[in-house]
């Protein structure tokens, strides 16, 4: 056989890969997003046929386009045995092997961030070459395994620890490793490191070889966060198996129907850099910036259903949150504009209001700094996670994690009164707070978004505590 090449396709934002693996012409695809144009695009450029469309495991983090991409192929759709689907696919088993041009390949049951879990060994002539590891063996880390629910996190974590040794003994250590997720997937137990690796690489630096079963179980479980929301609806959905995407632009919204939207309490996303929205933008909008990480956070803090404006400076920052929104399964926004906040402002208005326009400050945490030496009660909110509020914070601010915000916007607005406003909010560069300060805004607060990296707060001068209970924002803590 011929050497085997790897083309892996990064969705940076869900932070996945998907990967074209070619040989002679043939190719089988693994774990493919659902806009599936760029897969057809490498194949159409290398000018390979591909026989299969592989899934390591069905996704929880994105519906998958595998199911449509082997329908418009003619190619043969391969999911892991042991889930319910509604569609017709060859449900593969440990050990099997599947025929293709690409050389011999094998399947490895690997449990843990799933049950039925798989991964794909491709071996040449003489040795194994490449294993695709989907959420099993990841760079440095291993895939999470509490997303299927609390009783079944700890024996797949068990599981994980076995899979991880699996592979070690049962592959080539010359093999390279090609996870699915750890690039900045919420998938990923715990942060990833590197791009590239071999077996070898991992069983010498990964920690969960560095560990017993029962230490590697405790270590996981006590690691784990919070994962999106929008998960829930993504196993569903792929167990069902969706079809196509429609990736043209939806009606075009005017004024009039902006704030007619918003009263009727849809989701009206101002898509524009953040710096632009907190200087100009429609009230009642939402800032979900889609030159950042839009979609992880959108699909969080959504109710599931919701319909969506989408408001861009122009035509391409709409079709690019379009194609993020299909990858979680939120197929058509309802409309959208283009242009600036001056265009989108109703002059008729609705129920007799006029539409208006909002602001609020855009600071940095040196202008905090300056703030709090004025005020040392002033109001400061930190919207990140918990795991990166443990490793300390700005003294004297409370912490609400971003995707609790909507939830409990009442005790937040209970406590701004209490403590005065504005509020600053911040979280680690200055993306999430943006959401965070247009939520706020529209539930009738007054903001000033920190638009500034968590590192420099201590540069700035801002005392860094580690945290106790007392400053978390809730429950006993509001006063």
């Amino acid at each position: 056989m011929g050497a085997v090449d790897v083309i892996a396709i990064e969705t940076t934002n869900l932070g996945d890969r998907s990967y074209v693996i070619g040989s002679q012409g043939a190719a089988v695809v693994i774990d493919p997003q659902r806009d599936i144009d760029r897969v057809l695009g490498v194949l159409d450029e290398r000018g390979w046929t591909a026989s299969h469309v592989l899934e390591t495991h069905f996704h929880n983090d994105y519906v998958s386009g595998g199911l449509e991409l082997a329908r418009v192929l003619g190619a043969e759709y391969v999911v892991p045995d042991g889930m319910a689907i509604g569609f017709k696919a060859r449900q593969i088993r440990d050990n099997d092997g599947i025929a293709c041009g690409i050389g011999a390949l094998r399947v490895l049951h690997t449990p843990g961030h799933t049950p039925n879990h798989v991964s794909y060994v491709v071996s040449d002539d003489v040795t194994d070459v490449a294993v695709f590891t989907g959420g099993s063996m990841l760079f440095g880390s291993v895939g999470r395994t509490d997303l299927l629910g609390p009783d079944l996190t700890e024996p797949l974590a068990s599981a994980q620890w076995e899979s991880m040794r699996r592979i070690a003994a049962e592959v080539s250590v010359t093999a390279q490793v090609y996870p699915t997720h750890g690039f900045g997937s919420f998938c990923s137990a715990t942060a990833t490191v590197g791009n590239a690796s071999t077996v070898a690489d991992q069983v010498a630096s990964n920690p969960a070889f560095a560990m017993n079963q029962q230490a590697f179980v405790a270590d996981l479980m006590a690691g784990l966060d919070v994962y999106p929301a929008y998960y829930a609806h993504m196993g569903p959905a792929n167990q069902a198996g969706a079809g196509p995407v429609d990736l043209s632009l939806p009606q075009r919204a005017s004024a009039d129907d902006i704030a007619r939207r918003i009263a009727a309490g849809e989701w009206v996303v101002d898509l524009r850099h953040r710096r632009l929205f907190s200087g100009e933008h429609v009230q009642g909008s939402l800032s979900f910036d889609v030159h950042g990480n839009a979609v992880t956070y959108l699909g969080w803090l959504i109710d599931w259903g919701t319909p969506i404006t989408l408001l861009g400076a122009d035509v391409e920052e709409v079709q690019a949150m379009q194609r993020e929104l299909v990858r979680i399964g939120i197929d058509r926004p309802i409309a959208y504009a283009t242009g600036q906040p001056t265009q989108w402002v109703s002059v008729n208005g609705v129920n007799g209001v006029n539409g208006a326009l909002g602001s609020y400050r855009r600071a940095t945490h040196a202008d905090m700094a300056a703030a709090l030496a004025v005020d040392p009660d002033l109001p400061m909110l930190d919207l990140r996670r918990n795991s990166e509020f443990e490793n300390g914070y700005v003294q004297g601010a409370k912490h609400l994690p971003l995707h609790e915000l909507r939830s409990r916007m009442g005790e937040v607005a209970s406590w701004a009164r209490a403590n005065g406003e504005p509020v600053w909010v911040y979280c680690g560069s200055g993306f999430r707070a943006s959401i965070g300060a247009s939520l706020m805004e529209s539930a009738g607060l007054t903001p000033v978004h920190v638009d500034d990296d968590f590192a420099n707060a201590a540069k700035a001068g801002l005392p860094i505590a580690v945290p106790d209970h007392h400053a978390r924002l809730g429950d006993a803590y509001l006063d």
